[in-house]
């Protein structure tokens, strides 16, 4: 059945929604994945040689990848892949974090990735992540926790006390960025941890929790994603950057025909480098093809028939700062998906992967654009460089069009991502490239 932009953007803001760590984006992504059919594999079992069917397996609970098999032989047909990832800029919570200042609980956080600090002022902070616990028994296990509620806050100093505020605003992370939780009395203190047991109890009651050992916790706003403008022109959401193309590939899996056999690969760390076992860097990709094509010429037949579309958001052109883009190579919102291109292997696209997808978005009746970073600005990068170098696979890298990439909250058109569904369905159902 033929779903509109409409019900299409409300699944994604709903998985914006229940996502606010890559281990809970992972979880919704297995939720919607299990309602499909489709069967979990995990990394330490035997596979042996896996029949025509649906199925995905996940690492570290942070990384995923789900696949398709129609009984054809891989050696022959290759894959249809998408590549995206699940982490985005965010304050993490540190190991020891609690600290009493002036009868208020602040915890100490780290920055993880390129995050814009100043948006995170005043605002309606909750708390999500993963934690490690010893159950009674002495068994070390994971469980994931979310507060929800808006828990704690990091207020900005009033503008009376740094009059030069807007001209010249700078951010101590060690400094500035401790969150404000609670008042406490002089002398008085919290243990996180025991925190965070409460918490495991309250949303797990059925968990046998001894004590909690370890945890990577993260602040996120409780702000909701939402379609606004006048006329519904924009989403509103934190995370767009890289959880919109992790719905919209995984969604575009969902909708394949198995014309052909595909994949979908999620990573986790793309915003620090992809250097750990759940990031690009690392083997979960490589592993699983090796597993589904063990022998070593039939791998390497299997990887020329195939192509990677590597999806994370373009930098559209914003109003207010035209002159920070090429003007021949400034993305519009709402005007379709963008393909990334840049002389210095930044971005993986070739000019074959990219006439790959003008072709594509011709057949499936969809604009497509260009971005080209200025040529005297730096490049950012994507898993699209990486999984090319690692596997050899030929590859594109596109995005839909965004604004306050990195921040708190970003933006996008409310076209755009149902625009890359439709192309990105297409691509899966290409009996060739």
């Amino acid at each position: 059945m033929a779903i509109s932009t409409t019900e299409f953007n409300q699944g994604l803001c709903a998985f914006l929604d229940a996502s606010p760590t890559p281990y809970h984006a992972v979880a919704s992504m297995v939720s919607l994945l299990q309602q499909q059919g489709f069967q979990r594999l995990a990394e330490g079992d035997s596979w042996g040689q896996l029949a025509a069917g649906r199925y995905f397996v996940t690492r570290n609970d942070s990384s995923l990848i789900a696949f398709t098999l129609n009984g054809d032989d891989l050696a022959e047909t290759g894959f249809n892949m998408v590549g995206a990832h699940t982490d985005s800029p965010c304050l993490k919570v540190k190991p020891k974090p609690e600290k009493v200042r002036h009868s208020l609980l602040q915890l100490g956080v780290e920055v993880y990735g390129g995050a814009l600090l100043n948006p995170w002022f005043d605002r309606d902070l909750s708390m999500a992540g993963r934690v490690s616990y010893q159950n009674k028994a002495g068994r070390i296990e994971q469980a994931l926790v979310d507060f929800e509620t808006a828990v704690a806050i990091i207020p900005s100093l009033a503008i009376h006390l740094d009059r030069e505020v807007n001209q010249n605003r700078s951010i101590n992370p060690q400094l500035h960025l401790p969150p404000v939780l609670t008042q406490v009395d002089d002398g008085d203190s919290l243990d996180f941890r025991a925190m965070l047991e409460q918490q495991l109890q309250k949303q797990h009651s059925q968990l046998d929790v001894g004590k909690v050992l370890d945890y990577e916790i993260c602040f996120y706003d409780t702000q909701k994603a939402a379609v606004i403008g006048l006329s519904g022109d924009f989403i509103s959401a934190a995370r767009l950057d890289n959880l919109l193309s992790c719905y919209v590939g995984l969604q575009s899996l969902l909708s394949a025909n198995d014309s052909k056999p595909t994949l979908l690969v999620c990573s986790d760390h793309e915003e620090v480098g992809s250097q750990s076992t759940s990031g690009a860097q690392g083997t979960f990709l490589q592993s699983v093809l090796q597993r589904l094509q063990p022998s070593a010429e039939s791998y390497q037949r299997m990887i020329e028939h195939s192509m990677m579309i590597s999806a994370d958001n373009a930098h559209a052109i914003h109003p207010n700062y035209a002159d920070r883009h090429d003007a021949e190579h400034g993305p519009l919102l709402n005007k379709g998906p963008v393909i990334k291109t840049n002389a210095n292997q930044r971005y993986a696209t070739s000019s074959e992967t990219s006439a790959i997808f003008r072709q594509l978005c011709e057949q499936a009746d969809v604009p497509v654009q260009d971005f080209v970073v200025r040529t005297d600005m730096a490049c950012g990068s994507t898993i699209g460089p990486i999984t090319a170098g690692n596997i050899g696979v030929r590859t594109l890298d596109i995005g839909v069009p965004t604004f306050a990439m990195h921040s708190i909250r970003e933006l996008a058109g409310s076209q755009d991502a149902f625009m890359l569904h439709q192309v990105l369905t297409h691509f899966f159902n290409q009996n060739s490239n």
